[in-house]
């Protein structure tokens, strides 16, 4: 594991040096807040020890400039008896911990186990969501530059989302990568389907309930937005929920406050909340099915996500993708597509767009030969 420490005391950067070294640390000093600053830029550590007081630029700086950057390396703060009021609020503002000069050894081994234990968690965690949730967004087409490009743009926001598209389009995968560029990424992601839910459970399920209160509530139940207190409530397919709960929705969104069913307390919530729907919502309002002041508040910023039949620059891609990440899962060689089998399958409708043409990959992975061919894609596509 690689350490960095920052220090103007070249006795105490050394004596720590020394220390570390000792326990098979490799360690690298800087004797001010720049030079460590511009070291944390350019190399990937486990954690650094900041010295609080140092000329040019102290510690306090150079954590927030850390903070700033996005470096997630850990930062220790070094403080004299005078300083622990700045590294009580360093840890306040991001720091992970303090040691107090004189340095102990056992306070700074203790404290960096904790420290890179904690790091090698937080990778590890992002490893898994990246597993469940980081399905990559394939496509070099104009419209899905621009996709991304929003995506980008919205995604460290707090704003809401209303994300638009025909079934199959990929709405889902834009609403995950949306919370994995976000600031709430390492708080929860919960996914709501509103078209699957039966109108007389959406209260339950969205909002909880109290033990007792009706005849199957055996216990208390968490609703949907307080699991994702702090975190993304994705409502999928919100065009299809009701008036009631649309309004009772409406309320968590103005108010921030919930009242699960039974119970007498309001509960406080804090929820991003990102909408997906294949319907027209404005037609839909003006067929008195949706309601205009929940519209205009799950659309701040509404992304649209092109039909498959809008791109089709990019089915070889995902072709290509889609063959790669299914043989892969089965432990299988990666099977090709004759040019002509590719032109095909590019220029043929896709109604269900990127989810039915995913499907007919896999379909022709099994069903076809080595490699795909024409005859192949007549025999069980077309």
């Amino acid at each position: 594991m690689k350490v960095l420490i920052v220090d103007d005391e070249r006795a105490i950067r050394y004596s720590l040096k020394e220390i570390l070294e000792m326990e098979n640390y490799q360690v690298e000093t800087a004797e001010n807040g720049s030079e460590g600053l511009q070291k944390a830029q350019k190399e990937k550590y486990d954690a650094i020890f900041c010295d609080i007081k140092m000329p040019e630029m102290d510690g306090t700086e150079m954590l927030f400039k850390v903070i700033e950057e996005g470096i997630e390396t850990p930062v220790i703060m070094v403080s004299g008896h005078a300083d622990i009021t700045t590294a009580v609020d360093c840890i306040k503002k991001g720091a992970f911990d303090f040691i107090e000069k004189p340095l102990d050894l056992n306070r700074i081994l203790i404290t960096l186990k904790n420290a890179t234990d904690k790091a090698s968690l937080v990778k590890e965690t992002k490893i898994l969501k990246k597993k469940i949730y980081g399905r990559e967004m394939v496509g070099e087409s104009g419209s899905i530059a621009h996709l991304k490009d929003m995506i980008g743009k919205v995604a460290p926001t707090q704003a809401s989302v209303l994300i638009t598209g025909p079934n199959g389009s990929g709405k889902e995968l834009v609403a995950q990568s949306i919370y994995q560029l976000s600031q709430r990424s390492m708080m929860p992601f919960v996914e709501v389907n509103c078209a699957a839910i039966p109108s007389e459970l959406i209260d339950s399920e969205l909002f909880g309930h109290k033990k007792g209160s009706f005849t199957s509530a055996i216990k208390d139940h968490k609703g949907k937005f307080e699991q994702a207190d702090g975190g993304t409530i994705f409502l999928d397919e919100i065009g299809d929920m009701s008036l009631p709960a649309q309004a009772k929705v409406l309320r968590v969104l103005q108010e921030r406050k919930l009242t699960p069913v039974g119970g007498d307390k309001e509960i406080t919530v804090d929820v991003r909340v990102i909408a997906a729907t294949n319907k027209n919502l404005q037609e839909e309002i003006a067929k008195g099915n949706f309601r205009e002041d929940l519209y205009h508040r799950l659309s701040v910023i509404v992304l649209k996500v092109p039909a498959l039949d809008e791109r089709k620059d990019d089915i070889p891609l995902l072709i290509n993708h889609f063959s790669e990440q299914i043989c892969g899962e089965s432990g299988k060689p990666v099977r090709e597509f004759d040019p002509e089998a590719m032109a095909l399958l590019q220029n043929r409708p896709w109604p269900g767009n990127i989810r039915e043409l995913r499907n007919v990959v896999e379909r022709l992975l099994i069903l076809g030969g080595t490699p795909i061919t024409v005859q192949d894609v007549k025999d069980y596509v077309l």
